[in-house]
């Protein structure tokens, strides 16, 4: 593509995502301008998406556009902090005709617009590879209020956002190895919600805090090792949606079923510490000294091993 077709390609797609907002100067420039928020600190987060790796290979384009909105501002609102601007860098892979250039645009747009946010600029290049999208996503907190990872502390507790595991079963729907009617398992997987609503609660009463990418239990030691205790994860009080509840109904080991469905990741609830419960949230567990988490079920302990995805 000459610059000429990606000056164009990039005006006529992705300026409208800016919303109008000054500092992106109508994505004519090389670089933007992020304006002050007095009494606030500036929160940032990046992530990426690969066909393949992060989304089905052939997933729609406008699928993966929004996947790629929802785990950035996930990674947000578990800070705590209220989204406003991103920057956007894609490699366009030779299948990508303007047809499905234009809807992964529709996609980013429709997200973007549902949570206020701005496009204030990126980058796009081709690769003989496939699809690779990644987002910044910026967002706002009162300053010094950002909810870290370090934090939790013993004799407080160990809390969950919502249903746990309905990230991995729609990834097995997605490729019809589960079973899923009505399709909430694959829409769970394609299209988490960023639990946004949660922002309030989290700097309100949350000692620590992150969001469950990788595995419930993955994400929990990243709280365990930054705060440098031990977490107790009771996957007996671990909340599962209907769906996940039908699926443990048919497994043998029901400690092992649970186990796998707290491991398996993409759900993008939040896991936190406070020293109270807090409205909106499970408890699951306990905060003590020591490290490392410490799964248990059924009056027994299990070997999680990673706990969760590790990335490459």
């Amino acid at each position: 593509m000459s610059a000429a077709d990606e000056f164009g390609e990039i005006a006529r797609l992705f300026r409208p995502l800016t919303r109008g907002a000054a500092g992106a100067f109508d994505l004519l420039d090389d670089a933007a301008v992020v304006p002050q928020r007095p009494g606030f600190d500036l929160v940032i987060t990046k992530d990426a998406v690969v066909a393949g790796v992060h989304v089905p290979s052939g997933e729609a384009p406008g699928l993966v556009a929004r996947k790629l909105v929802r785990v950035n501002l996930s990674d947000l609102a578990a800070k705590g902090a209220e989204p406003f601007a991103a920057f956007l860098g894609v490699a366009w892979p030779a299948v990508y005709g303007p047809t499905e250039r234009e809807a992964f645009a529709a996609g980013l747009g429709a997200d973007l617009e549902a949570w206020g946010v701005s496009l204030l600029g990126g980058d796009t290049v081709s690769t003989p590879g496939p699809l690779t999208a990644s987002l910044t996503a910026l967002g706002w907190v009162a300053e010094g209020r950002m909810v870290r990872r370090a934090g939790a502390r013993p004799g407080h507790l160990l809390m969950v956002s919502g249903p746990i595991g309905d990230g991995w079963l729609g990834l097995g729907a997605v490729r019809g190895e589960v079973a899923d009617p009505d399709g909430y398992l694959a829409g769970r997987y394609r299209l988490p919600n960023p639990r946004l609503d949660l922002r309030a609660t989290l700097r309100g009463g949350a000692s620590a805090a992150a969001d469950i990418s990788d595995g419930l239990v993955a994400d929990a030691r990243h709280i365990a090792e930054a705060s440098g205790v031990r977490l107790t994860l009771d996957l007996d009080r671990m909340p599962v949606s209907p769906a996940g509840a039908a699926w443990l109904a048919d497994q043998a080991d029901p400690s092992a079923a649970r186990l796998r469905l707290a491991t398996g990741g993409d759900d993008y609830e939040i896991v936190c510490t406070g020293p109270a419960p807090l409205h909106g949230f499970t408890v699951v567990g306990d905060v003590s000294e020591g490290e490392d988490v410490v799964v248990r079920s059924a009056g027994r302990t299990l070997d999680p091993g990673a706990g969760g995805w590790r990335h490459g």
